[in-house]
């Protein structure tokens, strides 16, 4: 279905490339249309069962405005995981103008960033405070493990401005990866009387995946560290949408001394039918219940009902966004055990590790 002066390749699993030469745009995208129309109609028998498959297609035009091959396959990959989310077995083209691959495309450029950072080992960790409110309890102090990255110009970014796109394009393995092993590090390297636990956020990617559950396995026995001082945290959409795995994930790392949180509880819609399958130490009840808590009844009922289900089932519980001296008495009235926001602690560089000893200059 392509022209003889045509170049067909594959570019890796299941990803091929088509460069047209001499091709207008409306002339390729009716060529792309034919090539998938072709597949579409293509069968093949095995094991006595016949199968169908299909393409998604990105095209992108080829100017002296384009940029190098990098920002060319760039822009064809967004084209084409736009054609994916419409439905698969459709033909997209790159058009700077359509708001919708503006996004996918600025994602996938944070991929590249992304990509760099993890093998130049320049992303970083930040930590904050998990502050039991009881005063005389012998609980042990808690720190949420935060990730940054750090640019080469070395510019600091949050979060949310590159994890959607490593969730999108399926990175979060790799982040994950670098995060535990960097917490090993840091537990690794205490002194005897930091006997502090580390919350290590975890993705729905990892959680369902066998040989990350094995992988961290062997870094608890290879390193040799405390892993009672670890403290995973999941979504409770992640841990609901991979309910099974979660439930293997937890009950097998639960006998390494590891504990669990569940993140972001009550943004769900079965949250207290799905903790009775989940066994986590500490639930950290949605900030969006704590934040108006003090003005909003129902926000303030929310609280006091996850917290009164949690302390029946023997669960500490966690008030994330804490942000004003009125929102803490709350929590402590309602006996909540433990808090994290900005009126206690902003996220901030761990101490225990050097920018040498994470090779990031900032």
């Amino acid at each position: 279905k392509v022209r003889q002066r045509d170049t067909l390749a594959r570019l890796g699993g299941n990803e091929f490339g088509l460069l047209l030469g001499n091709c207008s745009l409306n002339r390729a995208a009716s060529i792309a249309t034919k090539l998938k129309d072709a597949i579409a109609e293509f069968r093949f028998s095995w094991d006595g069962n016949v199968f169908r498959i299909g393409a998604s297609i990105g095209v992108t035009p080829i100017t002296k405005n384009s940029g190098n091959i990098a920002t060319l396959l760039s822009a064809a990959d967004s084209a084409c995981y736009a054609a994916k989310e419409a439905g698969r077995n459709q033909v997209r083209v790159f058009d700077t103008g359509d708001a919708e691959l503006a996004e996918l495309h600025g994602e996938m450029r944070w991929v590249n960033r992304l990509q760099e950072a993890i093998a130049e080992d320049r992303l970083l960790l930040y930590r904050q405070d998990i502050v039991p409110l009881d005063l005389e309890s012998d609980e042990p102090k808690h720190y949420e493990l935060l990730l940054r990255l750090v640019d080469r110009d070395g510019t600091v970014h949050s979060p949310g401005a590159f994890l959607p796109a490593a969730e999108r394009y399926g990175e979060m393995g790799k982040i994950d990866r670098w995060v535990f092993d960097k917490t090993c590090s840091i537990i690794a390297a205490a002194s005897d009387h930091d006997k502090f636990v580390y919350n290590v956020n975890l993705s729905g990617q990892s959680l369902s995946d066998s040989a990350f559950l094995d992988y961290i396995v062997s870094r608890i026995r290879e390193s040799q560290i405390d892993a009672t001082r670890i403290c995973f945290e999941i979504t409770e959409s992640a841990a609901i949408s991979n309910l099974h795995a979660a439930q293997n994930f937890i009950s097998s790392l639960r006998q390494s001394g590891c504990t669990f949180a569940l993140d972001d509880f009550g943004s769900g819609l079965s949250s207290f039918g799905y903790l009775k399958n989940l066994h986590v130490d500490q639930i950290k009840i949605d900030g969006s219940f704590v934040r108006d808590m003090t003005s909003d009844p129902i926000d303030h009922a929310m609280v006091e009902a996850i917290h009164r289900v949690a302390k029946l089932m023997n669960i500490k519980t966690v008030a994330e966004q804490v942000e004003d001296k009125a929102t803490l008495d709350a929590l402590n009235e309602l006996g909540i055990d433990y808090a994290q926001g900005y009126y206690l602690s902003r996220p901030a560089p761990i101490p225990e590790i050097s920018p040498a000893t994470q090779d990031v200059s900032n």
